[in-house]
């Protein structure tokens, strides 16, 4: 996959069809991030722009997540997802917020079989890896607040977060950790986090259950509501 940079204009409307929330990463003693809506909102339209200022008064906001398609978990079973379900999540508090978005894009892309991003999600904790990132941002000096988004794999963040995590400096800025899940909720994401990131403060963190990604506007808005953020 070609390295790509892009930030996604809040403006956007979703436009691919879902069809559940995420993967969960339960084989092979893991678990996963959830699957995504079978009718999902479509995706957003893409820019190169860096982004507005936003409103709010810690000043810019960037979301950047990380979401694999392919075979998920689904309930104790599998479905197949054209659109990762953390991407459907990130959509919808993008249309939501005043924020720069960004996609995380893996060099090495992980499988769309999902034993196989078990077993490789599973090597790549043991190893503490630092998978390759495609469009790492150059810099995220113009934030003050980071929605850092993802599923959760075998209890935290895909290590490719770390990754990010640790390729920038968070001093000074807050921190909400954003995941869809099959059953660990946030899972070590506000500890991992405040360990890659010193000097950031850890705010707290939005967890969607993958199944119920299509009903959860009403949760997203009362975490936006009591963490600070406007609604556009």
């Amino acid at each position: 996959m070609p390295a790509r940079h892009r930030i996604i204009d809040r403006r956007s409307v979703l436009r691919t069809a879902v069809t559940g929330l995420g993967m969960a990463m339960i084989a092979a003693g893991t678990s996963g991030c959830t699957p995504q809506e079978r009718n999902p909102p479509m995706p957003a339209r893409e820019s190169t722009a860096q982004g507005t200022p936003n409103e709010r008064k810690t000043g810019r906001v960037l979301l950047a997540y990380f979401s694999r398609a392919g075979e998920n978990y689904h309930y104790g079973s599998r479905t197949n997802l054209t659109v990762g379900n953390t991407e459907v999540l990130a959509g919808m508090i993008g249309t939501l917020i005043t924020c720069d978005v960004h996609r995380i894009e893996a060099a090495d892309p992980y499988p769309e079989d999902y034993d196989a991003t078990v077993a490789r999600n599973v090597r790549e904790q043991n190893a503490d890896a630092r998978p390759v990132i495609a469009n790492l941002l150059p810099s995220i000096d113009q934030y003050d607040t980071v929605l850092l988004a993802s599923g959760i794999w075998n209890v935290r963040a895909p290590m490719i977060m770390t990754t990010f995590a640790e390729s920038h400096d968070f001093a000074g800025k807050t921190i909400h950790p954003v995941t869809t899940y099959a059953m660990s909720g946030l899972g070590t994401t506000e500890r991992d986090y405040g360990d890659s990131c010193p000097g950031a403060t850890i705010g707290e963190g939005l967890a969607v259950r993958g199944e119920e990604v299509r009903g959860a506007g009403p949760d997203i808005q009362s975490w936006l509501r009591r963490t600070g953020f406007p609604e556009t």
